[in-house]
């Protein structure tokens, strides 16, 4: 990748992060990453291109995060680095997963199946742990996550939601 291909990316990221994808023109983004914006065109093809780019990337980051969740052997280790997921958050990477949030209101762009193995991991974890329901535990327990990561993420502050992770460890490991 070149380096305008790489700067024409981190435009895109930051402005659709923050600006919405939208709401996001393509001389927008082409001016941010001081590049003309047939560059746009002649690399991603349209501003669909440049997003989906994005979200090959999301694809790779998101098997990386939920990796150490998806490869515990163990059900309480595995509820455990579930717990820890929105906290692990890299801060330089706000931007980025900002951007999947807001992806889920936009039409084409939401894929719940994407979180499906965790949601089944969490689901083994919970019954293997002999809760009545593990199905509706592992949803649970995914949404008040996700609600966290938001807050984070919207925020950018995950000290404040600490307290929360505390809780939620005492809740599922005692």
């Amino acid at each position: 990748m070149t380096d305008k291909q790489t700067r024409l990316l981190d435009a895109a990221l930051e402005l659709f992060a923050n600006d919405g994808y939208n709401a996001t023109s393509t001389s927008k983004v082409a001016k941010a990453a001081g590049v003309s914006e047939g560059l746009i065109f002649r690399h991603f093809g349209n501003k669909r291109g440049l997003l989906d780019a994005l979200m090959a990337e999301a694809e790779r980051k998101l098997a990386t995060v939920l990796a150490p969740v998806l490869f515990a052997t163990d059900p309480e280790a595995t509820i455990g680095k579930a717990v820890e997921l929105p906290f692990a958050i890299d801060p330089g990477e706000y931007d980025f997963w900002r951007l999947q949030y807001k992806l889920k209101w936009e039409k084409g762009y939401h894929h719940p199946q994407k979180m499906k193995p965790l949601l089944d991991k969490l689901c083994w974890a919970f019954s293997e742990l002999g809760y009545s329901h593990p199905e509706q535990e592992a949803q649970l327990l995914s949404q008040v996550l996700e609600a966290i990561a938001t807050e984070i993420l919207r925020a950018g502050n995950p000290e404040e939601w600490r307290p929360y992770r505390t809780f939620l460890r005492w809740k599922y490991l005692g």
